[in-house]
């Protein structure tokens, strides 16, 4: 049974779609078989994958519409085991389309029924809101995880989330739990950084991911190239810390597996 994550926080640059990539890529190359779907108008996850956005025809957009399935949106990626759902600018018309539909919160959870057994993971990159796009992702989800950057204004907005998270679980979706918070952006050098982490793991202990994906160059530059940090840089920092939050995650649901 294929576990799906959302990948959502509606800060901007918080490292939501270089985790969703990256995370995609480390648990692809762990012999994981990994459908990303792109829920964010802003297609960044697709290019960072090297799918070029302007030529998707059948895409998120279309499977939220239901006007395409699951299996007719899927294209594959270069990164191995990987496949992806992508997105295109198109994808801004939904929130409003969808508006007065019925049961409008569930069209993604609908649309992936069929394919959720065909993979072991299935990664949703959330745009950076609350909308309907968002809360389709958390519906359809059975986890999130929630990137928190380690600067200033990283616990801004944080509770805003989390009390969406809980009346999703309220009302659409009581089996959604929190995967874990994961702390991004991390700079040793940097006292603010240091003092981040120490207030997110004071305030949330066991939810906090033990990884901490730290700054690194090497990761700003992979999707310009239309690589994961995997393919473009295996020994850098980001790509050591991504692989590193796969296995957390691996092992994490390995225990769930056992004790349930």
């Amino acid at each position: 049974m294929g576990k799906i994550i959302a990948i959502a926080n509606q800060k901007g640059g918080v490292g939501k779609t270089t985790t969703t990539v990256n995370l995609a890529a480390a648990l692809g190359v762990l012999e994981k078989k990994v459908l990303l779907i792109d829920a964010d108008p802003q297609a960044n996850a697709s290019s960072g994958l090297g799918i070029i956005v302007e030529e998707v025809e059948n895409g998120s957009y279309q499977l939220l519409e239901h006007t395409v399935s699951a299996k007719q949106a899927i294209v594959a990626t270069t990164s191995p085991n990987v496949d992806i759902i992508p997105a295109h600018i198109d994808l801004v018309a939904i929130e409003i389309e969808l508006v007065d539909k019925d049961q409008r919160e569930f069209k993604l959870k609908e649309a992936l029924a069929d394919i959720k057994d065909e993979y072991d993971y299935i990664l949703i990159d959330c745009a950076p809101s609350l909308g309907l796009i968002t809360l389709n992702a958390l519906v359809a989800a059975d986890s999130v995880i929630i990137p928190i950057q380690c600067e200033y204004f990283a616990l801004e907005g944080l509770g805003k989330l989390l009390n969406t998270i809980k009346s999703v679980q309220n009302i659409h979706n009581p089996d959604l739990d929190i995967e874990g918070l994961l702390l991004t952006m991390y700079d040793s050098r940097l006292r603010l950084s240091n003092q981040v982490v120490e207030e997110v793991k004071k305030h949330f202990q066991n939810m906090v991911f033990k990884t901490i994906i730290q700054r690194n160059v090497r990761l700003s530059e992979a999707p310009s190239f239309g690589e994961s940090i995997i393919a473009y840089d295996a020994t850098s920092k980001g790509a050591v810390n991504y692989i590193n939050l796969a296995n957390e995650i691996l092992k994490q649901h390995s225990k769930d597996g056992k004790s349930s």
